[in-house]
């Protein structure tokens, strides 16, 4: 059966798919799909901590499906901007997994993970796929992949 690990930018699939769709993505149905696929071993969600209910009941959510939800917390700068990513924990991870699944799923759109996809794929033969906004994702990242897919309105639970 296929080991498959999958990563979740979660503020990467959360503002795009809003930005594009008005909509938050379908994790379910998506954890639907992907199990039917053979057996997922190591599923992270990687999310900025705050202080608000309805990111608390979304996180419980994530859990309640199957993620392992990782949070870091959110920084104000005294500039007024703020920071809060996860790009290199979620590299680190994707490292370690690497070696023992045979497949690695990417949920963001960000091209700084173009040479971590390449890096997987050369090293450790692994497959990888890619989920994102076609039109907010870097190409670097899609032509990084073995196999890319693009999150449709179908895809999402549409907020009025």
């Amino acid at each position: 059966m296929t080991k498959i690990a999958i990563f979740v930018d979660v503020q990467n699939i959360y503002y795009t798919t809003r930005q594009a769709f008005g909509g938050s993505f379908n994790y379910r149905k998506f954890w639907q799909a992907i199990s039917t696929q053979g057996e997922i071993v190591e599923a992270n969600a990687y999310a900025i901590e705050r202080a608000d209910d309805g990111q608390k009941k979304f996180q419980d959510a994530l859990r309640h499906i199957g993620f392992n939800v990782k949070l870091k917390p959110f920084i104000q700068r005294k500039d007024g901007t703020a920071k809060g990513d996860w790009d290199v924990g979620i590299t680190i991870d994707v490292l370690e997994q690497a070696a023992h699944v045979d497949k690695v799923i990417l949920l963001s759109g960000d091209g700084d993970f173009d040479l971590l996809l390449k890096k997987i794929r050369s090293t450790y033969k692994v497959t990888t796929e890619v989920y994102s906004i076609e039109a907010l994702t870097a190409k670097s990242l899609i032509s990084a992949t073995d196999h890319y897919h693009s999150i449709l309105p179908a895809d999402l639970i549409i907020n009025k």
